[in-house]
């Protein structure tokens, strides 16, 4: 199974073709970090994205895939969106080749088409979301790391209207 990467235009426009996932049935979308993992769910018509879980794992440990399949069994998503996290100027470091270990991993594990998707500022807009709800950051970093995904899978969503 191929892993399908998409990523953010000018205007936030995929620059893939769209039918890289299927068009109806449930997706689900990864943000990766170090600590913490967020999941987010769309709805089966793919028209939002919701807060799923967050999953957590020790400094340095392998990702946590036993407890994201228990998700995916869970949910019965059709398709994956895993976030690339690249640098500010574009360019891939340690952490965008780790998502891409993992996305490949998912994908094998799972037969379902994964994409990879540029996440830069998605946990910035996660936080500032967060704040403009007049919400305070203290014991939220969970909550954060989901919104962190949902706003990934919204992004692309929207990225194929």
């Amino acid at each position: 199974m191929s892993v399908g990467e998409s990523t953010a235009g000018s205007h936030g426009r995929s620059n893939h073709p769209p039918d890289d996932l299927p068009t109806a049935g449930r997706l689900l979308a990864i943000d990766i970090g170090d600590k913490r993992i967020g999941l987010a769910l769309t709805d089966p018509l793919q028209t939002v994205a919701q807060p799923l879980a967050t999953l957590t794992r020790r400094m340095g440990r392998r990702f946590p895939f036993k407890r994201l399949k228990d998700h995916l069994e869970a949910h019965r998503p059709v398709g994956i969106v895993v976030g690339l996290p690249l640098r500010p100027d574009g360019t891939e470091g340690g952490r965008a080749r780790e998502a891409r270990g993992i996305a490949t991993r998912v994908a094998e594990l799972t037969g379902l088409p994964v994409v990879l998707r540029d996440e830069r500022m998605t946990t910035a807009r996660a936080l500032d979301a967060i704040r403009d709800l007049g919400g305070g950051l203290k014991g939220r970093k969970q909550e954060i790391d989901q919104l962190a995904a949902t706003i990934l899978l919204q992004s692309f969503l929207e990225s194929r209207r």
